[in-house]
């Protein structure tokens, strides 16, 4: 086994635990903590793939503004949770084994594509050419401007909502200068 197939293994495993502490940790903050590791070990791993475009966007756009998006809103929110009591479901097992059964359909499924039974035919385009491609599709009106334009207004939209959320009752300036 080479060094980088122990690199690729080693930050599965960091992805993999960490992506399972998002969904199964208690608290808000530290889910996105996970996150973030979670998004860390994917930009690694694509590092890894020698995709260093992708590695340096997943870096940007996940860690550099998602993740930090998402603490901005459980920090600005944090006034407004309680504890509503267990988070377990007593019927917990049903959605696992519904998950499991998905999961055998899904890679049943997937060993059936022709195209992953075999090796991938080499690139015979450099990666300059294809980063340049990659960029004109970016900026191309008819290509990919507009799923950026929504999930840029998405964040927006998100923000606003938090700082709408976070924000004191009207009355509540009125009522503290009375006592």
């Amino acid at each position: 086994m080479t060094l980088v197939q122990i690199l690729f293994l080693l930050f599965g495993l960091v992805t993999l635990l960490a992506s399972l502490m998002v969904v199964t940790s208690p608290k808000l903050v530290h889910a996105a903590f996970w996150l973030i590791l979670a998004l860390a070990g994917v930009a690694a791993l694509f590092i890894l793939l020698e995709a260093t475009f992708l590695a340096v966007v997943q870096v940007v756009v996940y860690i550099g503004a998602i993740a930090i998006l998402i603490i901005f809103a459980v920090m600005l929110t944090r006034r407004v949770m309680h504890d509503t009591g267990p988070q377990v479901n007593r019927s917990w097992w049903v959605a696992l084994l519904v998950s499991l059964v998905l999961f055998g359909g899904l890679v049943l499924m997937l060993a059936q594509v022709p195209a992953l039974a075999g090796t991938p035919a080499p690139l015979m385009v450099d990666q300059e050419t294809l980063l340049e491609d990659l960029g004109r599709a970016l900026v191309d009106a008819d290509r990919y401007v507009l799923p950026f334009e929504l999930a840029s207004v998405l964040l927006m939209a998100s923000m606003i909502g938090a700082i709408f959320v976070a924000r004191p009752p009207s009355g509540s300036e009125e009522r503290s200068g009375e006592r």
